[in-house]
């Protein structure tokens, strides 16, 4: 039992190929990226999903072992170390633009991977430092208002209309990523400025949280600019660019076409597991520290990674996220495969694993 929460040293992988990209040139700078989009997709193509759960007793045992959190923890100066380590190879090593280009996106895994995925993780923690934590993780992608509109907004609204991070039955991923990034934007400063108010504060404020992340994220890049130039700070927006699409790929795949019954004008059935599409496929769900065991994260978002569960109702992928986000880049093939499986839903069939 001790010896289980080792297996999510592996997401360190993906980390470690990244600072071997920054440090090398030609084929070995693209690794990180053959990993993710061709090594793991192919794999989990044709393992089984594991769709077992945590005993009581095992869950207690999990829960409590502080070292699940440690590795959590353990992220925020890796990834920033990362970022000081691609800052100085690209203002200072001469190099191909390949090469440049290849360690932007390896970069961009990291501020999707390790950046938005585990900020995202302690943003749902009650512990203040850990969502500090959090928000710092953000901060290297860039993605600081997530930490509001996710936690008051999306987990609120989730297959509703009204949430931009739902995608719809029919829409493809481009149109969704301007949808989300957009909507979820101006929903993240209604959402704080009306908190801001509750409190008895001016809307537009340094007591607006929003307001803050500006301010934090333009000194951010303002700092990068300041030390490293002109070409590091826009491979830098570059890498950020990548991690904020790969979160929207995520939330796109995790609730196409799923909907929640309206009971009322504007209220709507509790979010249950069957309104988020699972996937026990076991490396990536390591690898993304569980997020892929989404049904149950949105039925209780206060359970920890490490005790995700498997919902014998909740709708399943046919493979692991790092397949169904290359899916979803090819709109016709993705309807193909996904609105069969919704069609299903809708007539109470039962949808397999793989």
């Amino acid at each position: 039992m001790r010896t289980r929460v080792f297996k999510y040293l592996s997401p360190f992988l993906l980390y470690y190929g990244a600072i071997a990209s920054f440090l090398s040139s030609g084929f070995v700078v693209w690794l990180p990226l053959i990993y993710s989009w061709l090594f793991i997709p192919l794999v989990e193509l044709f393992t089984k999903p594991d769709e077992s759960n945590l005993s009581a007793a095992e869950e207690e045992l999990v829960k409590k072992n502080i070292w699940y959190d440690v590795l959590l923890y353990m992220v925020v100066p890796f990834q920033f170390f990362a970022l000081g380590l691609f800052f100085n190879e690209i203002t200072y090593s001469p190099q191909a633009w390949t090469d440049i280009v290849g360690k932007t996106m390896a970069m961009g895994l990291l501020c999707g991977v390790m950046g938005i995925n585990v900020g995202h993780e302690l943003g749902h923690r009650s512990n203040k430092t850990e969502q500090f934590l959090g928000k710092l993780l953000l901060l290297s992608s860039l993605y600081m208002h997530f930490f509001i509109e996710h936690n008051k907004g999306h987990h609120k609204r989730v297959g509703t209309p009204d949430d931009p991070a739902s995608a719809r039955y029919g829409e493809m991923v481009y149109a969704f990523y301007f949808r989300a990034t957009i909507f979820g934007y101006f929903s993240a400063w209604r959402i704080a400025n009306r908190d801001a108010r509750k409190k008895g504060y001016k809307a537009f404020s340094l007591h607006n949280e929003m307001l803050q992340f500006q301010i934090i994220q333009i000194a951010f890049v303002a700092l990068v600019f300041f030390f490293f130039g002109w070409l590091t700070t826009l491979m830098f927006l570059a890498a950020a660019l990548h991690g904020i699409l790969l979160l929207e790929t995520v939330n796109y795949i995790e609730h196409y076409g799923l909907q929640r019954k309206q009971i009322a004008e504007g209220k709507y059935e509790r979010a249950m597991p069957e309104h988020s599409w699972n996937s026990n496929h076991i490396i990536g769900r390591v690898m993304l520290f569980e997020l892929s065991r989404h049904s149950d994260h949105h039925y209780l978002a206060s359970r920890k990674y490490q005790i995700l569960r498997h919902h014998q109702n909740s709708p399943q992928m046919p493979t692991g996220y790092p397949g169904m986000m290359l899916l979803s880049t090819l709109p016709p093939l993705w309807f193909k495969v996904m609105n069969k499986r919704i069609k299903k839903l809708q007539h109470g069939a039962a949808i397999p694993s793989s």
